[in-house]
């Protein structure tokens, strides 16, 4: 056996295990996820039973609201993100005694439900859309600074 081949062989040995010490990684979170809790139900079972119960209380526009605040993750792991993120919502939702969702609500469980990181592209998508940022500077870590833009007249 040439030396090449020896290194081609080594080489493929190390991205294999690499990826699936990777793969490993994202099946035993999911299993995490799954295992139950104290109240007999998992994370999983809880954001599942959050969206059945509040599945009638969306409007078409609040559906297109969360969709689009949940663009920029991959596609790959867009559907764990949406129903991690409506789950958190419903939660709200059925906690304050809500009879539909706002908008209001859908932007404070998108907060609640996403990590610090990910809030830099929540704050530019309501600015865009010319949300008021204030009720929600408690929940925000504010470390993107937003470009003012002064309208002079």
């Amino acid at each position: 056996m040439s030396g090449g081949f020896a290194l081609f062989i080594l080489g493929w040995i190390v991205i294999m295990v690499t990826l699936m010490a990777i793969g490993g990684f994202f099946m035993f979170r999911k299993f995490l996820k799954r295992l139950p809790k104290e109240d007999g139900k998992s994370i999983i079972d809880w954001e599942e039973y959050y969206v059945d119960q509040t599945r009638h209380m969306w409007a078409q526009n609040q559906k297109d609201l969360l969709e689009e605040l949940v663009s920029p993750v991959p596609e790959l792991f867009r559907d764990v993100a949406r129903q991690k993120i409506a789950g958190q919502i419903g939660q709200l939702a059925l906690e304050r005694k809500k009879r539909k969702m706002s908008q209001a609500l859908i932007i404070e469980g998108y907060i609640l439900a996403t990590p610090k990181r990910d809030h830099r592209f929540l704050i530019k998508k309501l600015e865009e859309k010319e949300i008021d940022l204030a009720p929600y500077e408690p929940l925000l870590e504010r470390n993107y600074k937003p470009k003012r833009t002064s309208k002079a007249t």
